[in-house]
């Protein structure tokens, strides 16, 4: 729900503002808030910290490889493509021994099918090229399902202290990007871009204590499903109509939800 919102929001903002600087101000207040919470639990956890870097790290190779793969390709080839990045916990988690009752194994399948549905957009133009368009795609999936692993390994030993440790890795690397891009934005803009990035630092924490508690290759799918929700808000706030595609694909992810849960 949060990473969904906070898509939908940051997609908004994104359409008056320019990107690098609502990135920036979004996951710097994500990080303010983080370390406040931290600085009144009063410690870290230096465990955490490795592969929170990691995290951050892959963070910013998906986010990367994305917005290339949706400049110089298509949307509804590359985001079906980006969507199936749940496959790489989900199989990180069965190579560890995870194993899912049937009904959620099931549901695993129906709400990653639903996901590339629900994800597929309208094609507006040719793609500049479409080859290399997919190889971003997919590479991005990989760094973004590489990710949730990370996160998910930070989880088991302090969430708190993993999230912080990617955002902060992200953060500095955006703030050198965004001081030799030079762009800027009016400061009342800023408020807005700090929301987006309370939501998304909340869905990080969120996904990260949950996989520590349950099956990666259930935490990882369900977190997956945010599409679902960026989708429904643009139908309901933006009247924006579902294709039949999308229609079946909400109904599967639903369904695999309650598999998975039930299993």
């Amino acid at each position: 729900m949060l990473w969904g919102t906070a898509d939908f929001a940051g997609g908004r903002l994104s359409r008056r503002l320019p990107l690098l600087v609502v990135v920036v101000c979004s996951q710097g207040a994500g990080l303010v808030s983080l370390l406040l919470v931290i600085l009144a639990r009063g410690h870290i956890t230096s465990g955490a910290i490795g592969w929170g870097v990691v995290a951050g790290v892959l963070s910013l190779g998906s986010v990367t490889c994305l917005y290339r793969a949706l400049a110089v390709g298509t949307m509804s080839v590359v985001a079906p493509l980006v969507a199936t990045s749940a496959a790489v916990p989900v199989l990180a988690g069965v190579f560890g021994g995870e194993r899912p009752g049937a009904a959620a194994a099931t549901g695993i399948a129906l709400a990653s099918a639903g996901i590339v549905l629900v994800s597929r957009q309208v094609a507006l133009e040719p793609p500049l090229d479409h080859r290399l368009s997919v190889v971003l795609a997919v590479a991005a999936a990989l760094f973004a399902g590489a990710q949730l692993v990370a996160l998910q390994r930070a989880g088991a030993i302090d969430a708190l202290t993993g999230v912080a440790a990617s955002r902060a890795t992200s953060v500095a690397v955006l703030v050198c990007v965004l001081i030799l891009s030079r762009a800027s934005a009016p400061a009342r803009a800023l408020p807005g871009a700090a929301l987006v990035g309370l939501l998304d630092t909340g869905a990080n924490l969120a996904y990260t204590l949950a996989s520590a508690r349950s099956l990666l290759s259930l935490t990882a799918v369900l977190a997956s499903l945010y599409p679902v929700v960026t989708v429904a808000l643009a139908r309901l706030l933006l009247h924006e109509r579902l294709r039949p595609a999308q229609r079946v694909g909400a109904s599967l992810a639903m369904t695999g939800v309650l598999l998975i849960v039930s299993g």
